[in-house]
């Protein structure tokens, strides 16, 4: 069988994917729809394999990782789901009190991305919490494709009150400085969004290629907004005019920015949408946005 290239897939394929992670196709039509691509040596089952997540050979920082303290905790979200179980990451080494980063998954739950995710920023010298928002009904799944099926049962709304909580959560918290961001991916990128419109202390929000908040609710925004965005993501992408002028009109502080050529879930190191240099590049700009609003 061969093996298969990033270059070897065409941007048809990455589409599709996009449409099949987001709910637009359910696994048959997906994999009747691959079909059409399975030529040339290319079989279906490899196409298949190759754009599924690869968790066992991917993570930057490790779960044992020794510069980190990282465990998971409970916390109360009263008007979400009730008791929600999250990752909590700080470093070892640090002296006194740290900002914090809320790190909030895909549509898919805690999966071991964004427990990654939640570590490499807690290296960077912040206490961080990424909750699972799948708590409520047994937590993520163990696979990705489980783990939307589950995410589908749960309400966006009250998923987003476990993550507020969560904010309420980490700056209370005894080793937090009461300073306290979001960074969130897909999913993740709306509730970002929209945690910068339900919460006026929020310090900082990062959302990477996520939906856009409804034009009357961008006056609501007080916190300092970093947007990422791929290039190629057209269904994301077409919200954005909409926001940039409803920022502007109501002269709110952001900075919006595009990565050519590069497919929605480009910063994801675990599936061949990734894109080394834009992952790199919007990461440090995201830490170093952080830093600046979150001391």
């Amino acid at each position: 069988m061969k093996k298969l290239r990033k270059e070897d897939i065409s941007q048809e394929v990455f589409d599709l994917y996009d449409d099949y992670a987001h709910n637009k196709l359910d696994r048959r039509q997906f994999i009747e729809k691959l079909s059409v691509y399975a030529v040339g040596g290319i079989t279906v089952t490899s196409l298949l394999s190759f754009m599924m997540p690869d968790y066992e050979t991917t993570a930057v920082v490790k779960q044992d990782d020794k510069r980190l303290d990282s465990k998971f905790v409970n916390y109360d979200s009263p008007k979400g789901g009730g008791n929600i179980r999250a990752l909590l990451s700080k470093p070892k080494k640090s002296k006194g009190k740290l900002p914090g980063i809320v790190v909030v998954h895909e549509n898919r739950g805690l999966n071991p991305y964004i427990e990654d995710v939640g570590r490499r920023a807690a290296l960077e010298g912040f206490v961080t919490v990424a909750p699972d928002a799948l708590t409520p009904l047994g937590g993520y799944p163990g696979n990705d494709d489980e783990g939307r099926t589950l995410q589908r049962k749960r309400d966006r709304n009250e998923m987003l009150e476990d993550f507020i909580a969560a904010y309420e959560y980490l700056r209370t918290h005894k080793d937090c400085t009461g300073k306290v961001g979001v960074v969130g991916f897909c999913f993740g990128g709306w509730i970002s969004n929209m945690m910068a419109v339900k919460l006026p202390t929020l310090s900082a929000a990062v959302p990477y290629y996520g939906r856009q908040p409804a034009d009357d609710l961008v006056s609501e925004i007080n916190a300092p907004l970093m947007l990422q965005y791929a290039g190629l993501d057209k269904r994301v992408n077409e919200g954005w005019p909409a926001y940039e002028a409803a920022l502007k009109e109501n002269g709110k502080k952001y900075t919006a920015h595009f990565y050519p050529e590069v497919n929605h879930g480009f910063h994801n190191n675990t599936t061949p949408r990734y894109n080394e240099e834009a992952a790199t590049l919007s990461w440090s700009r995201t830490i170093d946005f952080f830093k600046e609003n979150l001391q």
